[in-house]
């Protein structure tokens, strides 16, 4: 909730509908229809900006940088003592499957970048060069996985207690 609260405030300076849209544009944009699940737990989705002019948008993604650390920095300072051992480290390189599959099946630059002949290397270096695949998998209940699953990877409105 916090991140989504200064994403908001980035999202001010075009005004009080832009964090809802770049939200649903995220949430639709990153879904993996094959897998019936998100790619991740969400965020802001915005490209190819024009309105309503230059200064507008150079502004909003100024402040989008300008909100970066302080949406993000107490995440990590909050979790950064979690124990985190092989369990963790083998679920995150499953998950960075669902990154892998979205890249390359459904992601736009990525698809342009390889149909109009760029360099294969270039295209697919942002890639993670560990994965992980599993058959049919699914999270042991009472895990926090299983946790991640059912309250997290799911369209949300994070800031419903707020409006």
């Amino acid at each position: 909730m916090h991140w989504h609260r200064t994403a908001r405030r980035a999202c001010e300076v075009l005004g009080d509908v832009a964090y809802r849209r770049f939200k649903e544009q995220c949430d639709a944009y990153f879904y993996l229809p094959h897998r019936g699940e998100p790619r991740g737990i969400g965020g802001l989705f915005f490209d190819d900006l024009k309105e309503p002019s230059f200064d507008r948008v150079f502004a909003f993604v100024k402040s989008v940088g300008d909100h970066f650390l302080p949406a993000y920095l107490p995440i990590l300072r909050r979790r950064k003592a979690l124990p985190y051992g092989e369990r963790e480290r083998d679920f995150q390189l499953y998950r960075r499957g669902r990154y892998v599959e979205f890249n390359l099946v459904y992601d736009r630059g990525t698809r342009f970048g390889l149909e109009s002949g760029g360099r294969v290397e270039s295209i697919l270096a942002s890639l993670p060069p560990l994965v992980r695949w599993r058959h049919d998998w699914r999270p042991e209940p009472g895990s926090a996985e299983e946790r991640l699953y059912r309250d997290f990877l799911r369209p949300r409105d994070w800031l419903a207690d707020e409006a």
